[in-house]
């Protein structure tokens, strides 16, 4: 007897009860994925006094969960496709749950960097596999573009949630709190997940593609290590050659991807019309996303003086603006919009946002506040959109790999926003301070502040103010980049996506007229096997 479970609807079929209480169930471990990116800001006084671990310790319990996460995101989407998406989501339940125990009750700082390295691990199979199932479950567009709305929305807001949670906890319990906070999510998911969840993979995936993994891995992790260094310690020799390291072997990786017989990403992705923009406009509107998280969480501590968890509070406010920004986009594809003028007004938008920080002085909250909630609420109609586009030009019997490619660009896109922006606001600041100033005032903002805490009297104000006045003309200046950046990315998104044609059901085409689907998508369901 079929388990009704297992099975998925078909093709333009309405999603019931079921599979929206399935899309809830999802949303509890995606936003904690995306809360443990930023779950540390206040736990880390408390575990450095409990732990003591060194300065390199300290960088590594921060660091290692975002690079093993970037690392292996690529591996779990394809390894999802051969295995099933489902069962693999739930293997990363039950490791990200064991490891929040085993973060939570580590007694060495090597304990729980290797703790936060499994909760890499765990984030890296949950998230493409979220994706690829919200895919499975909704198959008619407009519900699938309102549960990927709702997936971006959630992603989104997890990490600025991150740091509130997070400050509120470490307050009223013990650090290892920040952790156990993981497990009911996990529970519930590991309980419910098989009851709610279909089943899916691809029905010929062909043999796993070993030598893709480590290749993967080397063409990611240099990449994101160096340019996730360079807007805090400059333009370092190690971190530009850790930069050309990952391209030669990004360069290896594609040469494998098109060579090889079962390829980890396949190249027949790419045959859909719609999935190359998908991709990189995806990682532009990262960019530009956290290109701007990288000035207004120092703006509002720094500049302004607020401490870590007002800062922390106030942060939250932009984040309303993006509950609403997805859903909206997805009704005006729906009412008839071309996907190509709400993906490049998403752009508009972001790019006003920018226009709004660029306007902004020492004394500018509100405006900072708006500014970042535009920009936010642009970037995330964006992704919405592109998320929706790429997974439904894939065969289902891909979506793991295709929602893997997406977030592992989103990934490069992050770190290069903070690179690229936070790089032209240093050099603006290190321009603007006054040059008789210390040297460590010169590097940082949060540097002049210290060296202008010991000074007395009146030259300690004047450092402070000159500090903040440089670091706020620094951020105006990347702004003005940003703004420029995304708004040539609308240009960009109107000529690369006006041609992709949509069909009467709202599917946009898979391939270009005449080109081949890949072979599991000419499988009966579009390449998808039921368990």
């Amino acid at each position: 007897m079929t388990n009704p479970t297992s099975t998925t609807p078909a093709p333009g079929a309405l999603a019931g009860r079921r599979e929206w209480t399935a899309l809830g169930v999802l949303m509890l471990p995606l936003l904690l994925v995306s809360m443990d990116v930023s779950v540390l800001y206040f736990a880390i006084p408390s575990i450095s006094a409990d732990l003591e671990p060194s300065g390199t310790q300290q960088l590594w319990i921060f660091d290692i969960y975002a690079f093993v996460l970037a690392g292996l995101l690529m591996t779990m989407g394809s390894l999802g496709d051969r295995i099933g998406r489902r069962k693999l989501l739930l293997f990363g339940a039950a490791a990200f749950g064991s490891a929040s125990v085993l973060a939570a009750y580590a007694d060495s700082a090597e304990m729980l960097i290797a703790a936060r390295a499994v909760l890499g691990v765990g984030g890296a199979t949950l998230m493409p596999s979220t994706m690829a199932i919200i895919r499975t479950m909704f198959t008619d567009p407009g519900q699938r573009a309102k549960a990927i709305g709702l997936w971006s929305g959630v992603m989104t807001g997890g990490i600025a949630l991150g740091s509130v949670m997070s400050g509120v906890l470490v307050q009223y319990f013990w650090w290892g709190s920040v952790f156990l906070v993981n497990l009911p999510a996990m529970v519930l998911l590991l309980v419910l997940g098989p009851i709610l969840l279909p089943e899916s993979k691809n029905p010929e995936p062909g043999r796993f593609d070993l030598l893709s993994v480590p290749l993967s891995m080397a063409a990611v992790l240099p990449v994101i290590y160096g340019v996730k260094e360079i807007p805090a310690e400059g333009w370092r020799t190690e971190y530009v050659v850790s930069v050309l390291v990952g391209l030669v072997f990004t360069a290896l990786f594609v040469h494998r991807q098109r060579t090889a017989k079962s390829p980890l990403i396949s190249p027949a992705l790419f045959r859909g019309r719609g999935f190359a923009p998908a991709v990189v406009l995806n990682l532009v509107s990262s960019f530009g996303m956290m290109g701007s998280a990288y000035f207004t969480t120092q703006y509002l501590q720094s500049v302004l003086g607020k401490s870590s968890m007002a800062a922390a509070l106030w942060s939250l406010l932009p984040t309303v603006l993006v509950g609403v920004a997805a859903p909206v986009a997805a009704q005006l594809v729906q009412k008839g919009v071309h996907r190509a003028h709400v993906v490049s007004g998403g752009f508009v938008l972001a790019a006003c946002g920018y226009g709004l920080l660029a306007c902004a002085g020492t004394d500018s909250l509100w405006l900072v506040l708006a500014g970042a909630g535009v920009l936010a609420s642009g970037i995330v109609t964006v992704m919405s959109q592109m998320m929706d586009l790429a997974l439904g030009t894939v065969p289902l019997g891909n979506t793991g790999a295709a929602a893997s490619l997406l977030e592992t660009g989103a990934e490069f896109g992050g770190a290069l926003g903070m690179a690229v922006l936070g790089s032209i606001g240093t050099a603006v600041y290190r321009h603007d301070v006054p040059s008789g100033a210390p040297a460590a005032a010169r590097e940082t903002l949060g540097g002049a502040l210290a060296v202008a805490g010991r000074l007395p009297g009146d030259a300690g104000k004047a450092l402070a103010a000159a500090a903040r006045e440089a670091f706020t003309n620094g951020m105006q200046a990347a702004a003005v980049a940003g703004a420029v950046l995304l708004l040539g990315a609308a240009v960009l998104a109107t000529a690369s996506l006006r041609k992709v044609a949509v069909h009467e059901d709202g599917d946009d085409l898979g391939t270009g007229a005449g080109e081949p689907l890949p072979a599991a998508a000419s499988e009966p369901g579009g390449g998808l096997t039921p368990a």
